[in-house]
């Protein structure tokens, strides 16, 4: 492969694993895999979650890719590009990392954006966190959030129509 063609290859992995994870979220963790999930959305003081284990699943994407890919896995039957996707995975799991664990419920450290991008990241989450239960809910995404105000707009719809129930701070 050319160097074009890696460093596009991992950049669109890194890209589409934004879309993985927006749907895994909204139809796993707000699913069936709840029970991993749940502990996330509520209070506690621990240093772990259950929520962690879907951060494994997606280190077994990425070494399963770098397996893939590899000639010393998978011999004359290697795929070149997994390499490349699997370290997409990987630099997309770092950036979830730093963003939502980091910034957003501020695991590794404090900070407080007081603007741009990086506020509306917090606020698109906060949101997120302002359902009880795993009914309803908006921005299911990590890296990409959309306007806080149309978020609380969804949020009031699917309060007033019974298919969310939001706490009463949000409003």
């Amino acid at each position: 492969m050319s160097i074009f063609s890696i460093i596009a290859t991992v950049l669109v992995s890194v890209i589409a694993m934004e879309f993985v994870a927006w749907a895994s979220h909204k139809y796993i963790m707000h699913g069936f895999g709840w029970g991993w999930h749940r502990d996330h959305h509520e209070p506690h003081d621990n240093k772990l979650e259950k929520n962690d284990l879907y951060g494994i699943v997606g280190a077994v994407m990425s070494i399963s890719m770098f397996a893939i890919g590899s000639p010393l896995v998978m011999g004359t039957s290697a795929w070149e590009p997994g390499t490349w996707i699997g370290l997409g995975i990987l630099f997309y799991g770092i950036i979830y990392t730093l963003i939502h664990d980091g910034l957003v419920h501020q695991r590794y450290f404090k900070y407080v954006p007081r603007g741009g991008y990086a506020k509306r990241l917090v606020q698109a989450h906060k949101l997120h966190h302002a359902t009880i239960g795993r009914q309803g809910g908006v921005s299911f995404g990590f890296v990409f959030a959309r306007d806080p105000a149309k978020l609380k707009t969804e949020l009031k719809q699917q309060r007033e129509a019974g298919i969310a129930v939001v706490r009463e701070a949000v409003g």
